[in-house]
């Protein structure tokens, strides 16, 4: 018998790592495959269908064949057993079985209708990503990019707007979204498709927040191709990029609000706590990223070794993440403006072959991490076991998603357009509404919690939002433009000097980035220009 048993855990070990490298093989070959694509694409110019949404296309097929093509091991899989003395769902349960104890750990709740035999399929649980995985490996190269890319003449020229589109944006998306899912959720609770206590509002306005997440690299890569109006670029790159890191902090701050005594009232004290929360991970993010800046190739003379001089830039920037997440703040946005503060000061002090180096190094990370993301999104629609699909909460999601995106775009574009000298024209307001697409931060909120129902029924309406907006509007953004008579062919610098000259002689001294800047700047301009 216990031959048998070593035995039997020998196989079940090899049958792990056999697993596990089929997993990495398939991931190896759904990048390869989208790598053949975008060159297919770039070759004849084929802009109806971005790499991020081939990829997820891809990840869609083959998760449809592993979920069909593979088995249960386990002949008991999918048996549900009835434990009445058992009142709630223990984190740990020991189990005698013929006078053997086991050990089982508590994973998730279960809906009724995903009860079947796909539940013991090793190989679907294998395909389903530990969150931890998003959060600390894959996300922090795609912040870490956007911040090290960004093109700071044009990014602080706007910098007012885009802070109002960031914070003030998300803030009325969130809520927008929270309400009117709020209604849907009664709806739905009138007509007995969820039950009473399953649903709080406090659940629609973290659904609000990780849904108020944008991320339209499909539309900007597309920007980017065809050297659209610079300003429109900036202002869509900007909003995405912090508004990334305000819908992460947000969601977290939301997620510990909790009142006292009924989940659905208002309790003044956790909203300031909440609030206190959110500032205080916020600031401290903030001051830890922008800290990591201060570099040591500043103080020594590693630009003689290009390699140890790039392996402690990318060690430092990697640090920035861990030590926010390790002090119980928020790693993306440290890696964020760690990125921002890095590309400011780290960057004049490295090396020429470093500079290229870093450059080319994060951007191959980007890459891959966005891809891997992609086609795993595809994966997941099939490869994740507790989908549940609610007709009445997904037209919902839709409907709130559009509406927030208008209530954010038109009313502040409004107000901002008072006091900006060069105005956001309507065209501009339209392809900006258009491309509020979801993406990875959306994703990856929506699966970091799956335990209950509800964040169940969040998870999936995100994925099918995630789909339907970079299909949708990511191949529809060549056509918008050409639509809305959008200026393309743009070179970036050769714009700032067609508009320098044409301003008066007294702006085009040294100061001329200050000048032109958003007013928020110029103070930082003067500080940081003097010390």
């Amino acid at each position: 018998m216990e031959k048998l048993k070593k035995y039997m855990s020998v196989k079940d070990e090899d049958q792990f790592y056999h697993q596990g490298a089929v997993e990495l093989l398939v991931f190896n070959f759904l990048l390869i495959l989208t790598i053949l694509t975008i060159w297919l694409f770039k070759n004849h110019r084929f802009r109806f269908l971005h790499e991020t949404g081939g990829a997820m296309l891809y990840g869609l097929v083959m998760g449809l064949i592993i979920r069909y093509a593979t088995k249960a091991s386990d002949v008991e899989s999918g048996t549900v057993y009835e434990c009445e003395k058992l009142k709630s769902g223990p984190s740990t349960l020991l189990i005698n079985i013929t006078n053997q104890v086991y050990e089982y750990q508590y994973k998730r709740e279960i809906s009724h209708h995903n009860v079947n035999g796909h539940q013991g399929n090793a190989m679907l649980q294998k395909m389903t990503f530990d969150p931890s995985i998003f959060f600390n490996i894959l996300l922090p190269p795609i912040i870490f990019h956007a911040g090290y890319s960004l093109k700071k003449r044009h990014f602080f020229r706007n910098l007012g707007s885009i802070l109002t589109y960031a914070f003030l944006g998300t803030a009325i998306s969130c809520i927008v979204i929270g309400l009117i899912m709020y209604g849907f959720v009664k709806a739905m609770v009138h007509i007995g498709q969820l039950k009473g206590g399953e649903f709080h509002f406090t659940d629609c306005l973290f659904f609000g927040s990780l849904m108020s997440a944008t991320d339209p690299v499909t539309v900007l890569a597309i920007f980017h191709e065809l050297h659209v109006d610079t300003d429109l670029y900036t202002l869509l790159f900007g909003e995405s990029v912090l508004n990334d890191a305000v819908a992460i902090v947000l969601t977290y701050s939301i997620s510990i609000y909790s009142p006292k005594e009924n989940p659905n009232a208002f309790d003044a004290a956790a909203f300031f706590q909440s609030v206190g929360n959110f500032l205080g991970i916020f600031a401290g993010s903030f001051a830890m990223g922008s800290s990591y800046a201060v570099h040591l190739t500043k103080f020594t003379k590693l630009c003689e070794f290009p390699m140890l001089e790039m392996g402690l830039f990318f060690l430092l920037s990697w640090s920035a993440f861990l030590s926010a997440e390790a002090a119980g703040l928020t790693g993306i946005v440290a890696v964020l403006f760690c990125g921002v503060t890095q590309a400011h000061y780290t960057y004049s002090n490295l090396s020429p072959d470093s500079k290229m180096r870093t450059k080319q190094l994060f951007e191959f990370m980007n890459f891959l991490a966005e891809n891997v993301i992609f086609c795993y999104m595809g994966l997941a629609l099939f490869t994740f076991q507790n989908h549940i699909f609610n007709p009445l909460f997904i037209f919902g999601a839709f409907v709130a998603v559009f509406v927030a995106r208008a209530c954010n775009i038109y009313p502040l574009t409004f107000l901002l357009n008072l006091g900006r000298k060069q105005k956001i024209p309507r065209n501009f307001q339209h392809m900006m509404m258009f491309s509020g697409l979801r993406g990875a931060i959306a994703f990856a909120l929506a699966i970091r919690d799956t335990e209950s129902q509800p964040k169940q029924m969040m998870f999936t309406t995100a994925l099918l939002i995630v789909f339907f907006t970079v299909w949708v509007f990511g191949g529809g953004t060549t056509p918008m433009l050409t639509w809305l008579q959008i200026r393309v062919g743009i070179d970036p610098d050769e714009d700032l000097i067609a508009e320098a000259a044409s301003q008066s002689a007294s702006n085009l001294d040294k100061n001329t980035t200050k000048a032109e800047s958003a007013w928020l700047f110029r103070i930082w301009y003067g500080f940081d220009h003097k010390y």
